[in-house]
């Protein structure tokens, strides 16, 4: 196979142009012509019909932490209809090994509410993959019953009430990193908010008595990224970000 010697054009040539949504735009009326269905019996141009699929609700979003420290963020990776606001006890695991054999040994309740940390991107270190952790909720028949927050990220095919990329992260010794198990928590995805019910002076007592937590990782590659990267907020770089670059070699 003999490639050209100069490229014209690349798949980020498509975005100006409407990116993938004008190529299907094109495409779909051929496709229905043929008459052809997918597994599902739909047509093409029925299966991407916006109105079918999107909710008015949808996720991500992004919402406020509002508690005695101050205001931060974190982003709802999936937000289903049935649940809109929770006020549970919370159940506080150290990181995703931790909550996933909470998870096994059924001592998560309908109402809770679950909080994954240390798994942001200092961490971790890294950001990992959780989806263990929410189909194992889903598998107890909990998905629709329980919240998630974690300063970790979730992938596209995580179901239920998940809040993830919370910053400051645990390991920064961020909001996530004091709560403790039974503290009240109120999430409101409707407007957006979260509160922590926990007086001003406790979160005080709890921040000067926190110490950061040792990984597992203090040599090498994954040290190095864990003493640079950045907030998951900011992309979890590790470097001062694209504002600050004279030269792309992108561009060449």
């Amino acid at each position: 196979m003999t490639l050209p010697s100069r490229i014209l054009f690349v798949a980020p040539s498509a975005y100006p142009l409407g990116g993938v949504q004008t190529w299907l735009d094109y495409l779909l009326p051929g496709l229905d012509a043929l008459g052809w269905e997918s597994t599902l019996g739909l047509t093409a141009g029925e299966f991407h019909d916006v109105d079918r699929y999107v909710k008015a609700h949808p996720g991500p979003r992004y919402i406020s932490i509002r508690n005695p420290t101050g205001s931060r963020e974190g982003r709802i990776r999936a937000l289903e209809e049935s649940i809109r606001a929770v006020a549970p006890d919370m159940v506080v695991s150290a990181n995703i090994p931790d909550c996933f054999a909470a998870v096994e040994a059924r001592k998560i309740e309908k109402g809770s509410v679950v909080v994954i940390r240390y798994e942001g991107p200092k961490g971790g270190p890294g950001m990992r993959e959780m989806l263990s952790t929410t189909a194992a909720l889903y598998g107890q028949g909990l998905g629709e019953h329980v919240a998630l927050i974690t300063d970790g990220r979730f992938s596209g095919a995580t179901r239920g009430f998940c809040i993830g990329h919370v910053g400051p992260e645990a390991a920064e010794g961020g909001p996530i990193a004091l709560v403790m198990d039974g503290d009240m928590i109120h999430i409101d995805a409707a407007t957006g908010t979260i509160d922590l019910d926990v007086p001003a002076d406790v979160i005080a007592a709890r921040r000067a008595a926190w110490q950061p937590r040792r990984h597992d990782y203090q040599s090498g590659a994954i040290w190095r990224f864990a003493q640079n990267v950045g907030s998951a907020r900011q992309g979890a770089v590790t470097h001062p970000g694209a504002q600050a670059e004279t030269h792309v070699f992108a561009d060449i």
